[in-house]
């Protein structure tokens, strides 16, 4: 959008997150990045590890991004709730890129309500989010999320041209 910056970056174990993602990106027509974690989730016990790590706010391994944030004006970072907060590749990928994070916006993908997922993104990252979007699961089957998405990516470039008038 316009002469804005933008990349997404994600963590999606089961495509959910992912399908948010790339709607944001296209909406946006940004650059998009897959946050990969070299650690196995899937099944019945990487679900249960998946949780057991997130609560106890542990990091893991993730693959060297190809997209360094210091090239954006903001970093649009997604990821699905585990455990009532971010999932540990988004963690870490905060951890270790936060410093270089100009400005942020944060989306969720969740089973449930409530949780302290962007609150806790936004803690580790030192900054306030320009906008954030809640999701849950049955409005990303739905589709329902298609426009949610639109007044997202909306709200962040309102915020972006008003910051640098």
């Amino acid at each position: 959008m316009r002469d804005v910056r933008a990349l997404v970056v994600y963590y999606s174990r089961t495509g959910t997150t992912k399908k948010v993602a790339e709607a944001i990106a296209k909406i946006f027509g940004c650059d998009i990045e897959e946050v990969l974690d070299l650690k196995e989730r899937t099944g019945v016990l990487g679900w249960l590890r998946s949780g057991r790590e997130a609560s106890s706010k542990k990091l893991t391994t993730i693959e060297k991004m190809k997209r360094h944030p210091d090239l954006y004006d903001i970093v649009i970072i997604g990821t699905p709730v585990w455990c009532n907060t971010m999932s540990t590749p988004i963690r870490t990928y905060i951890s270790q890129y936060g410093g270089h994070l100009r400005e942020v916006a944060f989306f969720c993908t969740q089973y449930g309500s409530e949780n302290s997922a962007l609150k806790d993104m936004e803690v580790l990252c030192g900054k306030k989010p320009v906008a954030s979007l809640k999701l849950r699961r049955e409005e990303v089957k739905s589709g329902e999320y298609v426009d949610k998405a639109k007044q997202f990516c909306a709200k962040i470039m309102d915020e972006i041209l008003r910051r640098r008038i």
